[in-house]
């Protein structure tokens, strides 16, 4: 329904970025069509707008490849504050698993049986956010060293749980 709503939609204000790095180039397109301009409206509660974002990939190749998202939205916003929403969105996502697999080794797990691998996975994420708690301004990695070579470290990283 929203892709068909935002093709017949006609004339919609829209926001562009352009990055270039690491042997590519991005375009992303951020609109928004509030919820009186959608036909057949889902009924979610507290529906307010559907957002659009287009990215349009270059590698340096030439290759380009395109993915667009559909965002619910409880608010309307402007496309440039949706854009920059979303980009805020990723930036965590990514900082997330990229301490997970830097920091925690997760992408060399080969744990496959049975529930193990989502059981690991909700272990690293709790150690994660207990390091992350831990008021001391050192990396993630720093403070999972000190708690293997000092025993009264380790418990007070559970002290400062919340």
């Amino acid at each position: 329904a929203a892709e068909k709503s935002f093709a017949a939609a006609g004339e919609i204000a829209g926001f562009e970025t352009r990055d270039s790095g690491h042997g590519r180039t991005e375009v992303r397109r951020a609109s928004v069509l509030p919820l009186a301009r959608l036909k057949d409206a889902p009924a979610f509660p507290g529906l307010k707008a559907i957002g659009r974002v287009e990215a349009l990939r270059t590698t340096a190749d030439g290759k380009t490849t395109t993915s667009v998202r559909y965002i619910a939205l409880s608010k309307v916003l402007t496309p440039n504050k949706l854009a920059e929403t979303v980009r805020a969105h990723w930036t965590i996502e990514n900082q997330l698993h990229w301490s997970l697999d830097v920091v925690f080794h997760e992408d060399d797990a080969r744990t496959r049986k049975d529930n193990a691998p989502q059981n690991l996975a909700v272990i690293r994420r709790l150690a994660q956010n207990i390091l992350a708690a831990h008021p001391l301004d050192k990396p993630i990695a720093s403070k999972m060293r000190r708690a293997n070579w000092s025993k009264d470290f380790f418990y007070e990283l559970f002290t400062h749980m919340r």
